[in-house]
């Protein structure tokens, strides 16, 4: 069978599935339980469609099965996979919204619209099966670079961890975390998540020249986007000192961060 058919079908079985869950359970994360999940299987997929012969598919499934390894190490030990370990956005999210809003909102945005990102991120790997050949230059600049940003994304998620341990200790000086990474940046988890993404559509630009299965990543780094906003709105709301923060270092792309005035 066509491997972007079986996708289909995965697509439409995870969908389903996470939908109800959501309605059986009351709990509305399902798609964030198989988010780290999912796109490795996608990828084993078209691997597999060409008998995990081809160099650049290949590596492309090794790379996101090592992002999907991390990510679920450290959602799993957020405690996101036990009973209640909903994303706390969603609960402030059904507050200001009516039960039947929700609702709707629960399926077409949270349900189908981020699984369909799950399965668009993955496409380049499509790209690269429909069009295969030689492992050249290209892809080993993006496979590094997709390793560095591995190694990024893991170096932030550990200090906010730490920070975390801290404050729940009773340990840490500030509310919110501004030390390591996140004096560069107020996301960087979410720079690094995204650039890897974006790598995995340079695998695809290398294999086929820049065609729309680039798509996923646009619509993942505008999922982002929103999801940056609404997570700073409510931030701001519980530490006023956020508004400071949000001034002087960047939103997501690390950078050096704005120098305070010297006083007189």
């Amino acid at each position: 069978m066509d491997a972007l058919r079986v996708c289909l079908y995965v697509f439409a079985g995870v969908t389903l599935g996470t939908w109800l869950m959501s309605v059986l359970t009351r709990e509305y994360s399902w798609v964030d339980r198989i988010w780290s999940i999912v796109p490795v299987a996608y990828l084993a997929i078209f691997a597999g469609a060409a008998g995990f012969a081809d160099a650049r598919l290949d590596v492309m499934f090794a790379l996101v099965t090592l992002w999907g390894i991390r990510l679920t190490f450290n959602f799993a030990r957020k405690g996101g996979y036990a009973r209640g370990g909903e994303d706390y956005r969603w609960a402030v999210l059904r507050e200001r919204m009516k039960p039947w809003q929700f609702q709707v909102f629960n399926f077409f945005f949270i349900s189908l619209y981020q699984n369909a990102i799950l399965l668009l991120i993955t496409l380049p790997a499509y790209a690269a099966l429909e069009n295969q050949g030689s492992f050249g230059v290209w892809d080993v600049v993006a496979a590094v670079v997709f390793a560095a940003f591995l190694v990024g994304e893991t170096v932030a998620d550990q200090q906010q961890w730490v920070f975390h341990r801290e404050k729940h200790a009773g340990r840490a000086s500030t509310r919110f975390c501004q030390t390591g990474l996140f004096g560069y940046s107020r996301h960087p988890n979410f720079f690094f998540e995204q650039a890897q993404w974006w790598v995995i559509a340079v695998f695809g630009i290398v294999a086929a020249g820049l065609q729309w299965t680039v798509v996923g990543a646009v619509l993942l780094t505008l999922l982002f986007v929103g999801s940056t906003k609404f997570t700073e709105s409510i931030t701001r709301g519980r530490y006023p000192e956020y508004a400071d923060y949000q001034r002087r270092v960047s939103a997501v792309v690390p950078w050096p961060p704005r120098r305070e005035p010297a006083r007189s």
